[in-house]
């Protein structure tokens, strides 16, 4: 997901795009706390809500709004995941309270989240001539499914703040954040979490996949064989959102898990025909508009700011993951950050990582939300006193690329030989490095 770059300088490169010029806007400040999430208290507040407190269909999110182009439903369609909110729709509308609401919304979105691991992991029906390594029907069909939330007009009262629960469940389920389990009592299994993003940069290429989504959806719940013995993966996706990331998504899903696992490694898609191992993040929002056309241009809003650090840093175990042979793209260990120097005001970029008492202004994956995860995930490693005993840091898979002669975003078609090829062989090498990680980590 997130990202390569989010501080956006001339000849940088985003899917392919350069951008010229520094996308930034002022934005006040976002609280965060990553212990009690706006999501969870919404989750509770609803079953107590009056049934009188009643509230108006909400007006449909920019995302939401993408759906009525070709692309989407072209998508939708040739996968067969173009049933999927109708069914929604459907079942809601068999629901005479809250509570059965949320047991449909749950359940909806529970299996999406597998119908979309089953589809790319070769199980069940493809639903259409639509490649199975596919991460964009699950993107585009959730949408489909947050719509008819948003939109639904139940006979029986429904408050804004149950609304927003719903959608919050439905993100949840679909997004695999609540199907994270390793199983009991098995002894030499390795246990790894992997996560990935959404599509993202839609209004610039409305067929955009992302290769860390598709990832995750081919590596969850698979056992792959390491030289220290077999390793159970769990993945989760995010969304390409800023929001999403001051109310605690990263910590609200990790925190329960870090504990288990034996590595963990967030992913996004970064830069054109290369993968990078993060050295450092860094605590700045650099301003890159999210999926929502948002921008923030802030420190990284945590809970308890006052011993929030400027950099945190990978424990990978970046030397082995570089040095191994993982597939056809090379492997580059970054240590590349921008800061404002002690004592400076202006940013500076350093090729060998922060110097001491700098502020962050980007780490090495960018200032955008796949620099953010990585700071947020390793930063609540640190907080849990796990920074010795748990590997754990950012991959940048290469960027996504249609074949030549279908990349104009107007004219072209949404799938072709080379883009498919070029999808599955990033999944292989995510595969691949993880394999390396878990090796490395326990050598």
């Amino acid at each position: 997901m997130a990202p390569r770059c989010a501080r956006v300088r001339a000849g940088i490169l985003i899917l392919g795009l350069t951008l010229t010029a520094c996308l930034t806007v002022p934005a006040s400040a976002t609280a965060a706390t990553s212990a009690s999430p706006a999501a969870t208290a919404a989750t509770s507040a609803a079953s107590a809500a009056s049934a009188a407190d009643t509230s108006s269909v909400a007006a449909l999110t920019v995302e939401e709004l993408r759906l009525d182009r070709a692309v989407p439903r072209e998508i939708l369609a040739a996968s067969g995941f173009d049933t999927v909110a109708p069914e929604l729709a459907r079942r809601l509308g068999t629901a005479h309270s809250y509570a059965q609401a949320r047991r449909v919304v749950v359940g909806e979105g529970s299996a999406l989240w597998r119908r979309a691991v089953d589809r790319a992991q070769g199980r069940g029906p493809a639903g259409g001539e639509l490649s199975r390594d596919d991460d964009r029907p699950l993107y585009w069909a959730r949408l489909g499914m947050s719509r008819e939330v948003r939109q639904w007009e139940p006979g029986f009262g429904l408050s804004e703040v149950q609304r927003a629960a719903l959608i919050g469940d439905l993100e949840r389920t679909s997004r695999g954040q609540t199907d994270i389990r390793y199983p009991q009592g098995t002894k030499g299994l390795k246990r790894v979490l992997v996560t990935g993003f959404d599509p993202f940069t839609l209004d610039r290429d409305v067929r955009i996949s992302n290769p860390s989504g598709a990832s995750a959806l081919a590596l969850d719940g698979t056992v792959i064989e390491t030289a220290q013995g077999p390793a159970r993966i769990e993945t989760a996706v995010f969304p390409v959102r800023w929001r999403d990331f001051a109310e605690g998504t990263v910590e609200r899903t990790l925190r329960p898990y870090l504990r288990q696992v034996d590595l963990f490694t967030t992913v996004s898609q970064g830069r054109v025909g290369r993968f990078d191992v993060e050295r450092t993040n860094g605590a700045w929002r650099g301003g890159f508009p999210d999926n929502e056309n948002v921008s923030r241009t802030e420190t990284v809003p945590v809970a308890d700011p006052a011993s929030q650090p400027q950099w945190t840093t990978t424990t990978l175990p970046y030397r082995e993951i570089v040095a191994a042979d993982t597939g056809r793209f090379p492997v580059y260990d970054n240590t590349s950050v921008t800061e404002i120097p002690a004592g400076g005001t202006a940013p500076v970029v350093r090729p060998d990582g922060p110097t001491a008492g700098s502020v962050a202004r980007a780490g090495g994956g960018g200032d955008y939300l796949s620099n953010e995860i990585a700071y947020r995930a390793t930063l609540l490693r640190d907080r849990l006193g796990l920074r010795e005993a748990l590997p754990g840091g950012h991959v940048h898979t290469p960027v996504l690329q249609f074949g030549a002669g279908n990349t104009d975003p107007a004219t072209g078609t949404v799938t072709d030989p080379e883009f498919v090829r070029n999808r599955l062989d990033i999944i292989a090498q995510v595969r691949a490095v993880v394999a390396v990680a878990v090796s490395g980590a326990a050598g």
